[in-house]
């Protein structure tokens, strides 16, 4: 005897089946979105305008020779800090002069070691390569 076949499967079925299952956004998922995304930027554009932040009452810290207006990079401030130390800059010195919270320095000063533009002369000392 022949066995039985069950129900064939339209390949639409399959299809939205699949995108259930996998979370896959659809075209009308990804537009409302966007439509979304669109209304909160308006917002926000709205919000900032008008006056100035509640973030910039703080006072910030002083930085000596890159106003707060500069162009440089956090990285690019750190290394011109460490050019202009002779001996090397040392963690609290470069500290010091940028005001930077200990933990973006410990990553900006990886981040330049790993690209090879400083190297440690000791634990804590960093000169330019």
């Amino acid at each position: 005897m022949a066995k039985k076949r069950g129900k064939s499967v339209s390949f639409d079925a399959m299809v939205k089946f699949f995108m259930r299952h996998y979370d896959i956004p659809t075209k009308k998922d990804v537009a409302g979105l966007m439509t979304k995304i669109d209304r909160l930027e308006t917002l926000i554009k709205s919000k900032s305008a008008p006056g100035k932040s509640k973030r910039s009452a703080k006072a910030a810290p002083k930085r000596k020779e890159f106003g707060p207006t500069s162009s440089l990079t956090a990285s690019d401030m750190v290394m011109g800090i460490i050019k202009k130390s002779r001996q090397g800059a040392d963690f609290a010195g470069i500290q010091a002069e940028t005001g930077f919270g200990e933990k973006k320095l410990r990553n900006i000063i990886f981040r330049l070691n790993q690209m090879k533009k400083i190297k440690r002369k000791s634990r804590g000392v960093y000169i330019v390569s």
